[in-house]
C-alpha cells in the first residue's frame, strides 16, 4: 500500500492511497490542477483514480471534488448527510458517479476495503476512514474535536495513521481569532490539539501503531516543529521512542509528503 498527503490543513486536504490496483483518493480541498499536478510528480495520472471518498462537507475537503470527478470521470463516495450539503457546491455530477454509503459502514472499490466511522465535527455527518489492502491498514482521523471509544476501537491495528495535531491550545487562546472561533475549535465538535493527539497516540502505539503523519495543522496556531515537538514530548514521557516504537512526520500545507510505503 502507498500514502501520500497531497496537502493538510485548514486551506485544503488531499489524500492519495494505492493498493495493488487500487487509485483513490482522500478529499480533495485544493484545486483540481493543484491535484493533477501533484499525481504526475508520483507517476499517477489522474484517469487512473478509481475513486474519490469525502470525509465531510466544509470546502477546505471539497474544493475539486466536482472538478476532478467531471474531468476523469471519477466516483465520488460520500454518506447521505455529506450529500446534502455539497451536491450543491461541487457543480453537476453524472449519476453513475454518485455513490452513497452509511456511516459506521464499510464498502469496497476494486482491491480495497473500507470502513467508516462516525466522528464529532461540526459538520453534517463527518467520518474517518480505514483502508485495508492486501494485510495492511491505514486510517485517516482529522476534523475531530476528541477520539472517543469507538472510534479508538476502529483506529487499533492500523499500520499508519493520518492523525490530527491541528492546534497549540495556548497560540490559539492567544492568538488573533475572534472567541466563538476559539470555543469552536476547542469544543467537543472542533479539532485535535497537539496535546490530545500525543495522548491518543499513546494507547494507539500499545495496539500496534508503527507509523503516524501528523495532519490538518492550523496555519495560525501551530506551526510544524511545535507539533512534533509537543507530540514527541508525550510519547517519550511514556517510555516509547519515536523512531523506534513509532515513526512520526508532520503533513505539511502546501507541500506534499513523500510517498510511504506499507
Amino acid at each position: 500500500m502507498k500514502i501520500c498527503s497531497i496537502a493538510s490543513g485548514s486551506s485544503g486536504n488531499c489524500i492519495y492511497v494505492e493498493e495493488l490496483k487500487t487509485k483513490v483518493l482522500i478529499d480533495i480541498g485544493i484545486s483540481g490542477k493543484k491535484v493533477t499536478d501533484s499525481l504526475s510528480k508520483i507517476g499517477v495520472d489522474g484517469k487512473e483514480i478509481d475513486g474519490i471518498l469525502v470525509t465531510h462537507d466544509h470546502e477546505d475537503h471539497i474544493k475539486g471534488v466536482g472538478i476532478l470527478s467531471r474531468k476523469y470521470d471519477i466516483p465520488i463516495y460520500a454518506n447521505q448527510g455529506t450529500w446534502e450539503v455539497m451536491k450543491d457546491r461541487i457543480g453537476k455530477i453524472s449519476s453513475k458517479n454518485i455513490k452513497y454509503f452509511d456511516s459506521r459502514t464499510s464498502f469496497t472499490i476494486k482491491d480495497v476495503y473500507i470502513e467508516s466511522f462516525s466522528t464529532s465535527h461540526d459538520a453534517k455527518d463527518p467520518v474517518g476512514f480505514s483502508i485495508y489492502g492486501e494485510n495492511k491498514k491505514m486510517s485517516i482521523a482529522t476534523d475531530l474535536g476528541y477520539i472517543n471509544k469507538e472510534i479508538f476501537e476502529k483506529l487499533y491495528g492500523a499500520d499508519m495513521l493520518l492523525l490530527e495535531a491541528n492546534h497549540d491550545v495556548e497560540m490559539l487562546k492567544a492568538g488573533p481569532y475572534p472567541y466563538y472561533l476559539k470555543r469552536r475549535i476547542l469544543g467537543e465538535e472542533g479539532h485535535l490539539s497537539n496535546e490530545s493527539a500525543g495522548k491518543a497516540l499513546i494507547h494507539l502505539v500499545e495496539k500496534g501503531l508503527k507509523r503516524v503523519l501528523l495532519a490538518h495543522l492550523s496555519q495560525k496556531n501551530n506551526f510544524p516543529e511545535l507539533a512534533y515537538q509537543t507530540v514527541y514530548n508525550i510519547l517519550t514521557e511514556h517510555k516509547i521512542k519515536v523512531g523506534k516504537d513509532i515513526k512520526m512526520d508532520v503533513a505539511h500545507r502546501e507541500s506534499m509528503s513523500e510517498v510511504y510505503s506499507l
